[in-house]
């Protein structure tokens, strides 16, 4: 589906902010960390090692090293051993009684903790994707700062990915969402791609092959 949006580069991004001598808007960095890792066996992928080191808490780093306000982290499956990797990190968690319903129920808790605390819009990012790299957060919070962009995807070579950015205005939209597609109809309504240069956009953990083949 990544054609039937229009596609934005750094660039316009960079000028957009060019100058810009105002503070960075309160982005709240949502962390989406309850699924149940249907397709990757007995075990809980989010929970499995790259480098001796859990995804899930590889995908937190990269929200934490990037300039969003805060961080919450949804968890459902498994909520007490995700929030045991990620207990020295300065995180909030969030509890998705729901998450065999879908990604959504996620994405819902993520935006009524952003609209909770304020924020002027929210960056989700899934807590199977750890080789993301916080530039390009930083770079989504860019294009919303300097109002290039009120809805954006992530993308590389033209493949649609995540983290995805979402303003306030979307908060109520994105609570009142079904089943297993997040927030991609109101991206495909409304949003941008935002082309980059970062491969681990599109690189989830879905399965055991997927795990070794990163590896």
């Amino acid at each position: 589906m990544s054609e039937e949006l229009r596609r934005i580069d750094p660039n316009t991004i960079h000028e957009s902010i060019s100058g810009r001598t105002d503070h960075d808007p309160t982005v709240v960095g949502v962390l989406l960390a309850a699924g149940g890792s249907s397709r990757f066996g007995e075990r809980n992928k989010l929970l499995a090692d790259i480098d001796r080191e859990p995804l899930v808490r590889r995908a937190a780093r990269t929200l934490l090293d990037s300039r969003v306000s805060r961080v919450v982290a949804v968890l459902g499956h498994q909520s007490s051993a995700v929030q045991e990797v990620l207990a020295d990190f300065d995180v909030a968690f969030v509890a998705n009684d729901a998450y065999e319903r879908g990604l959504s129920t996620s994405v819902e808790h993520g935006a009524r903790a952003a609209a909770d605390s304020d924020a002027d819009a929210a960056i989700f990012l899934l807590g199977d994707m750890p080789f993301v790299d916080s530039a390009t957060v930083d770079l989504l919070v860019d294009g919303f700062a300097g109002g290039v962009v009120d809805a954006v995807a992530a993308a590389y070579e033209g493949q649609r990915g995540n983290p995805v950015l979402f303003g306030a205005d979307h908060f109520d939209a994105l609570c009142a969402v079904d089943g297993d597609v997040g927030g991609r109809d109101i991206l495909l309504d409304s949003g941008v791609l935002l082309d980059t240069d970062d491969a681990g956009v599109v690189m989830d953990i879905d399965t055991q092959d997927d795990l070794e083949r990163v590896r």
